[in-house]
């Protein structure tokens, strides 16, 4: 029979999530250049677009439909073939809006991957990718942790989406940056946020929109729904207090963006564990999720020299691992009976099963994106040259600037336009490399 209650909370939810890819176009664009602020803006958004209409088409039944030897749903459910209006089997809510919720966690997950490559991949490219990814590797993970596949049968939990959403959209994205190389400058330009305001505006709305996200993954009004939303909560605030302090110690000072990427950092790390773990273990997720990811940003990139541009991998791939496995540490049934005990309860079998899960998304990302982009390059450009890169995307792409010649000072060296703060920095980085020259 359908609750009323827990149908609004899950369309809510959904709602919630929705507001979430915004809210990353918003945190994105705000960290690259003004460029190529409308060009990572219109990933995000037009991601949103592409992937509902996928999603609805064929996506749902490849991740929720009838399971088919734990690999893949079959396509009974193609074009939502058969679901009409009645109430999801086993739960409280019409299936249309389990359909909505998940339509939302479908068309956030490949906007996250762009983070890793902005500023230099063309359009085009962009969108072929990107479906082929929605299709080919969102859709039989959703399936395999989410629709009765192999790894549910192996006992792997994911409340909201650390395997399924964030490890796979991370170490996809990484994998794509290596693929595509650096940006050209990048190590001997500066290339600083041009908008930081707008990236705290986005964030300030994933932290909103999360909680549909997490909360609404109890797909129901009720106590799970409120442990999640609490623990989310908790998780978030201490990833932004450890890694502002760390950054605060290691760098000399406290900056804004710290205090927004750490918040996300433990939203990601909570997300598979917010169903399962209780207050006190959420906020040691958040406080350790934020030092691990801040020392993945600001020293293992650096060591490593790989141009995550906006830290897709070093948030999200690394948080979504850490979260993983402190699911495997501190799940408890008493918080969800549905679920399983974690080492720290006596029971190893969660913590393996963790484990070989983790490694089934990391190969799978890998591989897949891999396979995928070499396709599409055989028959796309997919890499902005370097006079595009200089002129920017946003012209080159979409013929559109971000911000008129008023707000903004013109480099004509660069074809482009170039905030004040980013050009005083490449004048003192280039001033530096002369002295040391």
């Amino acid at each position: 029979m359908m609750d009323t209650g827990d149908t609004a909370w899950v369309l809510i939810s959904a709602a919630l999530v929705f507001i979430m890819t915004p809210g990353l176009a918003f945190f994105y664009g705000g960290m690259v250049r003004s460029k190529n602020v409308l060009t990572t803006i219109m990933q995000s958004f037009f991601v949103l677009a592409l992937i509902s209409v996928e999603f609805i088409l064929i996506g749902y039944t490849m991740a929720f439909g009838p399971d088919v030897n734990g690999f893949i749903g079959s396509l009974d459910k193609i074009g939502l073939t058969g679901i009409g209006l009645k109430v999801m089997e086993g739960s409280t809510i019409p299936e249309l809006a389990f359909v909505a919720f998940q339509c939302m966690f479908a068309a956030l997950t490949p906007a996250l991957i762009t983070g890793a490559f902005a500023e230099r991949m063309k359009f085009a490219a962009f969108t072929v990718f990107i479906l082929l990814w929605a299709v080919f590797i969102y859709n039989p993970m959703a399936h395999w942790v989410w629709g009765g596949g192999f790894l549910a049968e192996l006992g792997a939990l994911d409340f909201a989406g650390g395997l399924v959403i964030h490890i796979l959209s991370g170490v996809s994205g990484l994998t794509i940056c290596l693929l595509l190389g650096k940006r050209h400058g990048y190590q001997h330009t500066a290339m600083l946020p041009h908008n930081l305001p707008m990236t705290v505006l986005g964030a300030t709305l994933l932290w909103f929109g999360w909680f549909g996200f997490n909360a609404g993954s109890a797909l129901g009004a009720n106590a799970l729904a409120a442990n999640a939303f609490i623990v989310s909560q908790a998780a978030a605030a201490a990833a932004a207090v450890s890694w502002v302090l760390v950054e605060w110690k290691f760098n000399g000072k406290p900056t804004i963006l710290g205090a927004v990427s750490g918040c996300v950092a433990g939203l990601v790390a909570i997300t598979p564990a917010a169903g399962f773990v209780t207050p006190m273990p959420a906020v040691l997720i958040g406080l350790i999720g934020g030092v691990i990811c801040y020392f993945a940003v600001a020293v293992l990139k650096e060591k490593l020299g790989y141009d995550d541009s906006l830290d897709a991998f070093g948030v999200h791939g690394i948080g979504g691992t850490w979260g993983a496995i402190a699911t495997g540490l501190w799940a408890t049934t008493e918080v969800n009976p549905a679920g399983a005990n974690g080492l720290f309860y006596g029971d190893t079998h969660l913590f393996t099963a963790q484990l070989i899960s983790i490694v089934v998304a990391y190969v799978l990302a890998i591989g897949g994106s891999f396979v995928l982009y070499q396709l599409v390059h055989s028959f796309m450009e997919t890499r902005a040259d370097e006079a595009e890169e200089l002129t920017g995307l946003d012209i080159i792409e979409h013929g559109e600037r971000g911000y008129t010649r008023g707000v903004l000072t013109s480099s004509p060296l660069l074809g482009s336009f170039e905030t004040s703060s980013e050009m005083l920095a490449n004048t003192v980085m280039q001033m530096n490399m002369a002295e040391k020259g």
